[in-house]
């Protein structure tokens, strides 16, 4: 039996306002995720600091993995190990995954407080510097002590430590620029600027390839105003 024509108008109406409406439904929720969303990453982004310049948050001490408390100076010590900087995170330009988030609320509502004063370690790229240059995000819990909440990219790969390593120090520097001196020398093929082959030829073959290597290298780290890792890993300067 074939319903009348105006009945089925009638009910396509019906199913077209209720698609519109579940249609609007569903784009208030993104809407409303999105906002929220936003305010937290503006509440994160916030330079929050107590009267006397510090912040702790009151954590339950009880309810933190300990494996995730970090002293200043282990941070210290990772960032001039990798040479990245230990921010603020309104110097952030990165982009802080939801995962983060997730964990700040879940973190929040476990000790039932409101997280400030978050500071991240990233490389210097990934922040937005004063001209005078993968994350981890802390919070401070105070006494020096700060909480590692996320962890992202992969900024602490051992091979990043390895190419850092020179950079660490003026002696780390020196020691490479020696062995990039004698493997240069090496590789300089036997009779090109004599006949005969000497150790004494060799030492001095060396010593100029280590006053090649070490002018280019103390040109380009004045040209770009490079640093050594323990002077900048809380620098808000580009002087990387």
């Amino acid at each position: 039996m074939l319903l009348p024509k105006t009945n089925i108008e009638t009910k396509l109406t019906e199913v077209r306002k209720k698609s519109v409406l579940s249609e609007q439904h569903r784009l208030n929720e993104v809407y409303e995720i999105l906002s929220k969303l936003d305010n937290e990453l503006d509440r994160i982004e916030e330079n929050v600091t107590s009267s006397k310049g510090i912040l702790n948050n009151k954590f339950n001490i009880d309810l933190l993995d300990s494996s995730k408390i970090y002293h200043i100076e282990d941070i210290k010590q990772i960032c001039i190990d990798y040479r990245l900087r230990f921010l603020d995170t309104k110097y952030f330009k990165g982009t802080i995954p939801t995962e983060a988030l997730s964990k700040i609320k879940a973190l929040e509502k476990e000790h039932n407080i409101e997280v400030k004063g978050f500071k991240i370690i990233a490389p210097s790229k990934l922040f937005k510097l004063e001209d005078k240059d993968d994350p981890l995000l802390f919070a401070p819990i105070g006494n020096g002590y700060h909480y590692l909440i996320h962890h992202w990219g992969n900024d602490l790969h051992p091979l990043r430590k390895i190419m850092m390593w020179p950079f660490k120090s003026i002696i780390n520097l020196i020691i490479l620029i020696l062995m990039m001196s004698f493997l240069t020398t090496l590789g300089i093929p036997e009779g090109l600027f004599s006949k005969t082959n000497s150790n004494a030829q060799f030492w001095i073959l060396n010593f100029f390839m280590f006053k090649c290597i070490a002018s280019v290298v103390i040109f380009y780290g004045f040209a770009m105003g490079k640093n050594f890792n323990p002077a900048i890993w809380n620098s808000k300067y580009f002087n990387s």
